[in-house]
């Protein structure tokens, strides 16, 4: 087959670039644009190390051919801090101590996001239910759910 064109916008950067219709989106950003903060796990959609932004919601990128994406302002882990400074999530998850290994780390980081953009106050039931698709052998969840938590926290006393 014949490349098609993919116009994206990714951490507020627009990219242009051809490529083959069946590229996954998790190989668009890893080896076109080189973000490699994208982890690749199962590529079965089940681990959830692969979770992005797409236009505000979290997406397996090992199950997104690119070319869904065409035209889609996308976020990776890279892009979630600002100046080189850890945004709130971020840092909550270094003070927690919301991470071991650090595999799963930018995939919980996505669905976490999503979920404080969607929901800055949630309950701990919420915020199990939006890490509950991301799997983590090291953590056992506590120390992510206690990081969301906080950060939800610092994130309201900013906004008042």
């Amino acid at each position: 087959m014949s490349a098609i064109e993919v116009k994206v916008t990714v951490n507020g950067r627009t990219y242009t670039r051809s490529i083959a219709p069946r590229m996954l989106l998790s190989d668009f950003l890893r080896d076109e644009l080189a973000l490699k903060g994208t982890h690749v796990g199962c590529e079965h959609g089940v681990c959830g190390t692969c979770n992005v932004l797409v236009d505000g919601r979290a997406v397996r990128s090992c199950l997104m051919f690119a070319v869904q994406a065409d035209g889609c302002k996308l976020r990776t882990i890279e892009g979630l801090a600002r100046d080189g400074e850890l945004n709130p999530l971020q840092q909550a998850f270094w003070e927690k101590h919301g991470l071991q290994c650090g595999f799963c780390t930018p995939g919980m980081l996505i669905s976490a996001t999503e979920l404080l953009e969607r929901n800055p106050q949630p309950s701990d039931a919420e915020i199990r239910s939006a890490v509950s698709d991301n799997l983590c052998r090291c953590t056992g969840y506590y120390n992510i759910v206690e990081a969301v938590r906080s950060a939800a926290s610092k994130l309201a006393g900013a906004t008042k």
